[in-house]
């Protein structure tokens, strides 16, 4: 599948950039944050991680984007698992956050992917100096065969979440030299 090819279909969902305010109804719904760090230097080495796709590579999932960073526009194929087993999850950037003390993007399914709906993930500096991965996230199953799965499709989900998640506590956010 090439990415460049799904720069202009349709999404899978109605509800494009649906993270934005108060996820709507009728899906699942994912909240999800961990610490990762403290203080501003933290902060933006997690940015990098996140908008450069490496938290989707420590998670685990292979990677093909038309773009090095997630920027509007930009469309990401992530593959978890082994050859042609492997689940195949296309989805293009809704939108991206640059903020202060906030960073992050949301991103849309396109068809292909065994779900519908759009996940934001944002990496937040607080008044309080921790850094924070925030995750959050609307879906439902895409085709007759994940809504047939769909207490499975959760527990994938929750795993990845989790995976997201532990990519920033899992690998030090990589520090530059003295």
């Amino acid at each position: 599948m090439n990415p460049d090819a799904l720069r202009t279909v349709p999404w899978t969902y109605p509800e494009v950039g649906g993270t934005r305010t108060v996820l709507p109804g009728g899906y699942h719904h994912v909240h999800e944050s961990a610490v990762i760090g403290v203080g501003p230097e933290d902060f933006e080495r997690a940015k990098r991680v996140l908008l450069h796709w490496d938290m989707h590579r420590r998670a685990g999932l292979r990677v093909r984007s038309t773009d090095d960073e997630a920027t509007p526009g930009a469309v990401v194929i992530l593959r978890l698992g082994p050859g042609p087993l492997a689940v195949t999850a296309p989805c293009r950037v809704v939108y991206r956050i640059d903020e202060p003390r906030r960073s992050g993007f949301a991103y849309g399914t396109l068809p292909g992917h065994p779900e519908r709906g759009e996940e934001r993930f944002a990496i937040e500096l607080g008044e309080d100096g921790r850094v924070r991965v925030v995750i959050d996230a609307f879906s439902t199953g895409g085709g007759a065969l994940t809504r047939l799965f769909g207490p499975a499709n959760r527990v994938v989900q929750r795993l990845i979440t989790r995976r997201y998640l532990d990519a920033f506590t899992r690998a030090p956010l990589a520090r530059r030299p003295s």
